[in-house]
């Protein structure tokens, strides 16, 4: 199977933004071979990349991933949304989302993708215990056989090395956060006790055991994720940060193994032979093109030289989603804005709300992105659910303003007013500012957009930047903008992979914002076992972080746009932004 990457993402790091390419036998009728398309060019896991924000969920948003920390190819210590797309396929956790599962069609999909949900991987199954001291235990039980794609065991101690690792301050991942469930993890992380001392142990060669604070109901999707994934501390040891760069040191433990990158060019992966489920995965290799242009996928795709593609130029998508060859389906994200909340004139809550009240999102989710994206009253987007059974976070916290056409005349005259509370009447006297994206003509054209509004309702001077991937990320996590394009796929389906990132220092938390009530509020959310009183707590967070200290500007929720070649059976989804294709077969 292949799949389009962007070049220019892929320079120094696998992918953003992936987009795939349609199996096909080749003239031996020997190997059967899937080729996608993969594009980088989301912002990270907190995007909308097919590699990066998708392939995001790879390991990113939608199809490219970036991995992020200590070093940009190390999935235990960070990793973006691109990158993730790949590891699924190349590592696997204690449990993981397998390529058959639900048996339920994705809405959308037209048939193409049926759903995905966590089960056992790594672990055969495990068992859940609660303490007398409140904290909970979870016990794995690894399965007979597992290998590393050289043939060696994988063992507990794999599990609970890369765990403590993934918190170490030496390590300095930008998702170490993500364990601070596990007891002493928060004080490790601090500086205050030695990483030996995070709770989980192997407790021999087939027993995982970990312990967490309190019960937590995402638990086990955050298991799955891949930062979770398990690493080998000798090939650590011996390579350095250089260790994911060859496929000879690369060594991984899951269905699919790399096999050859060639920079600038190609990434594949071969079935792994020592895979404990080998007998029964599907296509022998999977070839990941890099490519960063939409229109060269779009003709890849049609002439049969790609299977799977997420993007298309902006102006062939109305065409391609009303013929029905482009699917639309549901994802768990994001894009908004974010103010640099240490700087001015932005370090003024006034100014943002002001900023975040003249944007028309009705124009563009229609007239810009075009894709089904639903116009953001508040940052959490639906479909998370909360408290009780069926419910939906945004539905039960409402908005935080109206998005719709016909309230935004006047939000834009209450914009105004906020304006000239901060000193700013008309915009006089207002500072020229700048807002910052990545090299992508889909975001240009949103900037492009939001700067007109900004100018025209506002009456101030927006001028645009736009940076390749690797530099507008390191601009935005140094501070050193104004306003920044920005999105957030969850990496789970629970609020707090939204809301616990912007806690003071967070590793994602590009605002630089700090409130000691909204730190407060997220951490007795985490600590609370009851679910209606922990949702309680984290919609009050939301209500800070929007309601109150406008932090970011939603613009809309992300939906998964991508093509499917005609006859690719087998593939699943799920709206974290994992596409799974290891089960996939062609039909004849």
């Amino acid at each position: 199977m292949c799949y389009p990457l962007l070049d220019s993402e892929f320079l120094n790091v696998f992918p953003e933004g992936f987009e795939y390419v349609a199996p096909y036998a080749d003239e031996a009728g020997d190997a059967l071979r899937f080729e996608f398309g993969l594009r980088c060019w989301c912002t990270g896991h907190d995007e909308e990349c097919p590699f990066a924000e998708q392939l995001l969920r790879f390991r990113g948003e939608g199809c490219v991933i970036v991995v992020r920390g200590a070093d940009d190819h190390d999935f235990g210590s960070g990793v973006e949304r691109g990158f993730r797309a790949l590891l699924h396929r190349m590592e696997e956790g204690v449990v993981h989302y397998p390529d058959a599962c639900t048996g339920e069609e994705v809405a959308g999909s037209d048939g193409t993708c049926e759903g995905a949900k966590v089960v056992p991987g790594q672990a055969e199954s495990y068992d859940k215990t609660t303490n007398d001291d409140g904290t909970v235990t979870y016990t794995f039980h690894l399965r007979d056989g597992i290998k590393w794609s050289d043939g060696k065991d994988v063992t507990a101690g794999d599990f609970e090395y890369s765990w403590k690792r993934l918190v170490s301050p030496d390590t300095a991942a930008d998702y170490n956060y993500m364990l601070d469930c596990v007891v002493n993890a928060n004080e490790i992380m601090a500086g205050e006790k030695d990483p030996s001392e995070l709770a989980v142990k192997a407790v021999d060669d087939k027993t995982f055991e970990v312990t967490l604070t309190t019960d937590l109901p995402y638990f086990e999707e955050l298991c799955a994720f891949p930062a979770m994934m398990p690493v080998r501390q000798d090939i650590i040891e011996a390579n350095g940060d250089q260790w994911t760069f060859d496929p000879s040191t690369y060594i991984s433990n899951g269905p699919y193994k790399l096999t050859e990158w060639t920079h600038n060019s190609q990434i594949v992966m071969a079935k792994d032979e020592n895979y404990y489920d080998y007998a029964n995965l599907g296509p022998d290799t999977l070839t990941f093109k890099l490519m960063d242009d939409a229109n060269a996928m779009l003709s890849g795709f049609k002439s049969g030289e790609l299977d799977y593609i997420q993007e298309a130029p902006q102006a062939e998508l109305p065409n391609l989603i009303a013929s029905g060859d482009m699917k639309i389906v549901d994802y768990l994200g994001t894009y908004y804005v974010c103010f640099q909340t240490q700087k001015a004139p932005f370090d003024n809550p006034k100014v943002r709300e002001a900023f975040t009240l003249a944007v028309d999102r009705n124009y563009i989710v229609e007239k810009v992105t075009q894709s089904g994206q639903v116009e953001a009253g508040a940052y959490v987007p639906s479909g998370i659910s909360d408290a009780e059974e069926g419910s939906d976070f945004r539905k039960v916290g409402g908005d935080y303003y109206d998005p719709t056409k016909d309230a935004y005349e006047a939000n834009c005259e209450k914009a105004r007013q906020l304006l000239a509370e901060a000193g700013y009447p008309n915009g006089e006297g207002f500072p020229v500012v700048e807002y910052l994206y990545n090299t992508n003509d889909a975001h240009k054209a949103v900037a492009e957009a939001l700067q007109n509004m900004w100018e025209q309702e506002l009456g101030v001077t927006v001028t645009l930047n736009n940076q390749e991937w690797n530099a507008f990320l390191q601009t935005r996590k140094d501070g050193d903008f104004s306003i920044a394009r920005n999105g957030w796929i969850s990496d789970y389906n629970d609020p707090v992979s939204f809301l616990d990132m912007w806690v003071t220092g967070g590793g994602n938390n590009d605002a630089h914002y700090a409130n000691p009530d909204y730190d407060n509020l997220i951490a007795q959310a985490k600590a609370e076992s009851d679910p209606a009183a922990r949702m309680k707590l984290l919609h009050q967070a939301e209500d800070i972080l929007v309601g109150q200290d406008y932090v970011v500007d939603p613009l809309y929720f992300y939906t998964q746009k991508y093509m499917l070649r005609d006859g690719i059976e087998g593939m699943y989804y799920c709206p974290l932004g994992y596409f799974f294709f290891g089960y996939c077969t062609q039909a004849q």
